[in-house]
């Protein structure tokens, strides 16, 4: 019966993937001189950096949690593809503003600013050190499994593995996704098999391990207490997180595509694969009567040693080795896009050229180089490195899921078609802050490290921020508080009317000499364009809107003491749920007639804009 199904399954695969390999466009497609990935291209790049993590995760897992692990492996992979719609949301706002690629870096520079982006780029950027290093070792350690040789053999097999994967960045992103895809087909083949047979296999024995798995996640959860209870969630997702390390790839490299709509393709089929197939592989394998901690690093190996024989599990620790290899690749695909956007904005354009095949190989030769120096420095030890990897993981996920929240406060949802809840994202970046604070606390020397690299990095981009801050260029574009003023003082009309609006408002279309239109506007966004002669714009710097409202209408009231002045203001639509801090905005407003009493206010909502209507502010949509 079993053999009967397994070649039913083979047969299957067989004509799926010939299929598949007989459609044009399948992982590329050339559009306006410039080559783009598809969704599966990009979604199998990121998927051979999180399908690694089956081959060590359910023995770090049980480890140190038992059996429990079976079912917080499943619960971890439930709370990363709900992070993954908070993902898709940000690379749609990403790509509203110009943003293209560059994850969380370029979404923590929009929302928060330069400072707080350069602790995502260490981060992240820690986080592609520890993939490319430890998943090079590991696929040198699985590949040998069978085969013992030397340290030094070793440690040459794992650079020449850095610098191969580097090889094929340089050879372009077309090279790269058909070689990718080819590793992710012989993964399919040989996963397949194995979860196919595990089931197939499940006896009285194995049921009631995870029987007693889900008996054990229970006490753990139901203890009576609920601080126990949350603390005991945190600490068992934190041991997991690293399961599906990686998932933030799909993100930093949405510039090789050419919408968001194709982030949004690729996540869901993460979801579709490596999201059921890790926690569904954990599950068998730890239900299994293996010694654990005699095969904690050959575990799977073992295990498809077992069910189908010796040969099946050399096919198994092969697959382990170029999966593994295949995360190497990833970890060079998406810090390229990092740097290659924190370049792009700070003006080494030296480092971001391209050869004929369109990749960054200075990037990547000084990555492999790099690289090659942290293996070297810690003789390929993977227990030196380890612990800081999920927590650079979690201080990404924190710092993305952080943004999105400001981001909604402050814009609402209505520039972007597709959103999340908002209070699913604020329970969601709790669980991820808690998971932190956890493991910053359980691994002292981890928080030393990461912290030590992150001061470092953060010196750096400061540094390099005070000199090539692009966000000079755009303050320099803005207008001046005097140029309104002498417009102004060109009118001979008695009254003045100050029109507070938004960049992204339509024009108003009153272009009389006593009527100034005022926007402000974040540098980091860019200045939007002036629309009319009386239109004036200033950039936000380091005081909150309403203290630079209120100096702008100081020197208003000192240059124009003779005349009626009256301050517009738009009427706010937005629901309060939508955009809290419309309220909190509003709730300013109401204290200015206080402090400039000489002034006329007025918070005006206009139906229909004319030509022929008298000034008046537009409703905030």
């Amino acid at each position: 019966m079993k053999t009967i199904i397994l070649i039913a399954l083979n047969a299957g695969l067989i004509i799926l993937f010939i299929k598949l390999l007989r459609q044009k466009g399948l992982l590329t497609y050339p559009h306006q001189g410039r080559v783009w990935l598809t969704f599966l291209a990009v979604a199998i790049i990121t998927l051979m950096d999180e399908f690694t993590s089956i081959f060590y995760v359910p023995a770090e897992a049980h480890r140190f949690i038992g059996l429990s692990a079976m079912v917080f492996i499943a619960i971890t992979s439930l709370l990363i593809r709900f992070l993954s719609t908070r993902l898709t949301e940000i690379a749609e706002i990403l790509e509203q503003h110009g943003l293209i690629g560059g994850g969380v870096y370029s979404f923590s520079y929009l929302v928060l600013g330069p400072t707080v982006s350069f602790i995502a780029v260490s981060s992240i950027m820690v986080d592609y050190i520890l993939t490319a290093c430890i998943s090079a070792v590991s696929a040198v350690a699985n590949a040998t499994s069978f085969f013992p040789i030397s340290g030094f053999a070793t440690m040459l097999l794992v650079l020449g593995i850095i610098w191969a994967v580097a090889g094929l960045n340089v050879l372009g992103i077309r090279e790269n996704a058909r070689f990718t895809f080819l590793i992710f087909i012989a993964a399919a083949f040989v996963m397949l098999n194995l979860i196919v047979s595990g089931v197939l296999s499940l006896d009285t024995n194995s049921l009631g391990q995870i029987h007693l798995a889900f008996k054990d996640t229970g006490k753990k959860l139901l203890t009576g207490s609920w601080s126990a209870d949350y603390g005991n969630l945190i600490s068992n997702i934190a041991f997991c997180i690293l399961a599906y390390s990686g998932v933030e790839s799909v993100l930093q490299t949405a510039g090789l595509v050419r919408s968001w709509q194709e982030i949004r393709k690729a996540y869901l089929f993460l979801a579709l694969t490596v999201g059921i197939a890790t926690p569904l592989v954990s599950v068998l394998v730890l239900a299994a009567p293996i010694d654990f901690k005699a095969h904690e690093g050959d575990l799977v190996t073992h295990y498809a040693t077992m069910l189908n024989g010796v040969g099946f599990g050399i096919a198994v620790a092969a697959l382990a080795s170029f999966t593994l290899i295949m995360a190497v690749n990833t970890a060079f695909v998406a810090s390229s896009e990092l740097m290659e956007r924190v370049a792009h904005r700070y003006g080494f354009h030296w480092l971001i050229a391209t050869n004929r095949r369109q990749s960054l190989y200075r990037i990547h030769l000084m990555s492999a180089l790099f690289f090659s120096c942290i293996i070297l420095i810690t003789s390929g030890s993977q227990s030196l490195l380890a612990d800081m990897y999920a927590l650079g993981l979690l201080a990404s996920f924190c710092i993305n899921v952080g943004s999105l929240i400001l981001y909604r406060y402050f814009m609402g949802t209505k520039d972007v078609k597709y959103f999340t809840s908002r209070l699913g994202t604020m329970v969601l970046w709790v669980l991820l802050v808690s998971c932190f604070f956890f493991l910053a606390y359980d691994k002292h020397y981890a928080t030393i490290m990461w912290a030590s690299v992150t001061a470092v990095v953060l010196l750096g981009g400061v540094l390099v921020a005070r000199k090539r801050a692009p966000e000079k260029k755009e303050i320099e574009k803005a207008d001046t508080e005097m140029e309104m003023i002498l417009f102004l003082a060109e009118s001979s009309a008695p009254d003045l009317h100050l029109m507070f609006r938004r960049s992204e408002e339509p024009e108003h279309g009153f272009h009389k000499d006593n009527v100034a239109y005022i926007t402000f506007y974040s540098p980091r966004a860019g200045i939007p364009p002036k629309v009319a002669p009386n239109h004036f714009r200033f950039p936000l710097t380091k005081i909150s809107l309403y203290h630079r409202m209120v100096s702008l209408l100081r020197v208003v009231a000192y240059e124009f003491s003779d005349r009626e002045v009256s301050v517009h203001y738009g009427w706010p639509l937005s629901s309060w749920l939508d955009r809290f801090s419309i309220g909190v905005m509003v709730f300013n407003l109401m204290r200015l007639p206080r402090v400039f009493p000489q002034f006329e206010f007025d918070i005006h909502y206009t139906k229909k804009r004319s030509q022929a209507a008298a000034p008046a502010a537009s409703g905030r949509e």
